[in-house]
């Protein structure tokens, strides 16, 4: 086998290979000889046929097979001997195979995997959120649970902020009715997120049994778009008023959270234990963030295209099926390939960062580290002995567990490496709450 490299430029090679024919057409023959020993032909029994008749039927396959064998184990020979780390599938040209006489000649154009390399560790900063979960913490998650577990009982007075009422609508724009509840009442609770606060104030202030009309003018930039910047008269018919009524902080309401005996402050003890594991899980998670980025930021290198592609086709075709499983229609959606390419390279130029720091530094999980993560998936299930049972059942379902526990070895790494300092923060900041 004979062969030439070019580099065309700082990723892509060439491979030009010249393979000998000769040594493959015992191949061939003997691949014949085997078909001949069960090839059926007209007025032969199985087996007796030519060895000529069975190569002219399948002698032009036969060699074909052999021919692009010969092509992938040369060309993965030829990689292994210029320790080439190819990224992705070559592009193979060459003259058709029967074409072909003493020797084979092809080409093979590819990209390989750039040298990763990225700025001194030692220099990245990295904020450690800090939070102690306190007894104002705690009462605040217990103010959304009692919001959460709220009744409403009717009320014979005038609706307000707060009320859940009952009513029906309809709407018009320029006198022509563009939206009606028919006869059906919808229930609104006054002064919930999603809707312009105006209308809110303007359904408050009636009785059950009466009516009332109203105009609203939304603003310019309204979702959905369709009433932006329109006024839109409303009439509406209330048909009934209630007011919220929430569970009191008693025996009762620990029971409806799973405390058997009732205990309230073994309650708050339970909650202040979750709300532990959830600050220290959102630590996690703003801490990986931030040495993503940081690594990202610091490595300079070109990434393969062909790895982009492929990564941008990937975000494409899961964000094709996340939209059609909300009921969205593709055939009025057009995705694309720009839509994704920012995201697309830092996503790929992390995952080539990452190969590197965990197969240099020898960072992949261990068998107790993999076991560990499987039991904090199963954790969040009723029965998680059977979950950990069902990942070990097949050795591809721990494919997942296995690469976010060497992920966060790669995290710990960095760290280890980086500056870092604690930053005390709010409660609410770190939770999202608004």
């Amino acid at each position: 086998m004979a062969l030439n490299v070019e580099t065309i430029s700082k990723l892509e090679r060439r491979i030009t290979i010249t393979v000998p024919l000769q040594p493959l057409e015992a191949q061939i023959q003997q691949r014949l000889v085997q078909m001949s020993r069960t090839a059926k032909f007209a007025g032969f029994r199985p087996g007796k046929a030519p060895i000529g008749l069975v190569n002219q039927q399948y002698g032009n396959q036969v060699r074909d097979e052999v021919y692009s064998g010969a092509v992938e184990q040369s060309f993965g020979d030829a990689v292994e001997e210029n320790k080439l780390r190819v990224a992705g599938y070559p592009n193979i040209e060459h003259k058709p195979f029967n074409s072909a006489s003493d020797t084979l000649e092809y080409t093979a154009t590819f990209e390989v995997f750039p040298e990763v390399v990225f700025g001194d560790l030692s220099k990245l900063k990295i904020e450690r959120p800090t939070l102690e979960v306190g007894e104002a913490d705690v009462k605040k998650t217990l103010d959304v649970l009692v919001k959460q577990r709220v009744s409403f009982e009717p009320v014979k007075r005038a609706a307000k902020k707060g009320d859940r009422i009952n009513v029906t609508l309809t709407a018009s724009i320029d006198g022509k009715e563009v939206e009606s509840t028919g006869d059906t009442g919808i229930d609104l609770v006054l002064g919930e997120a999603g809707r312009v606060a105006s209308f809110d104030e303007a359904l408050a202030g009636a009785k059950a049994g009466t009516s009332k009309q109203f105009e609203i003018t939304y603003p310019a930039d309204h979702n959905p778009e369709q009433l932006a910047g329109k006024t839109v008269a409303y009439d509406v018919n209330y048909v009934s008023v209630s007011q919220p009524k929430f569970p009191e902080l008693d025996a009762d309401f620990a029971k409806s959270l799973g405390i058997e005996d009732g205990d309230v402050e073994k309650m708050k003890a339970e909650i202040t234990e979750s709300l532990n594991q959830e600050v220290a899980k959102r630590v996690s998670a703003k801490v990986k963030e931030q040495v993503f980025q940081t690594l990202v930021e610091s490595a300079d290198f070109e990434i393969p295209r062909v790895l982009l592609g492929t990564e941008i086709n990937r975000m494409m075709e899961t964000t094709a099926q996340n939209l059609k499983q909300r009921g969205a229609d593709l055939s009025n959606i057009k995705l694309e390939p720009a839509m994704f390419e920012d995201q697309a390279k830092r996503s790929t130029k992390l995952r080539l960062i990452l190969g590197e720091l965990i197969n240099t530094n020898g960072l992949h999980a261990s068998a107790d580290q993999i076991r560990a993560m499987v039991d904090v998936f199963a954790q969040s299930f009723e029965r998680p002995a059977d979950v950990v049972t069902w990942y070990y059942a097949d050795p591809k379902r721990l494919d997942e567990p296995s690469a976010l526990a060497t992920e966060e070895n790669a995290v710990a790494w960095v760290l280890s490496k980086a500056k870092v300092t604690d930053k005390k923060v709010k409660f609410d900041d770190l939770m999202g709450n608004a």
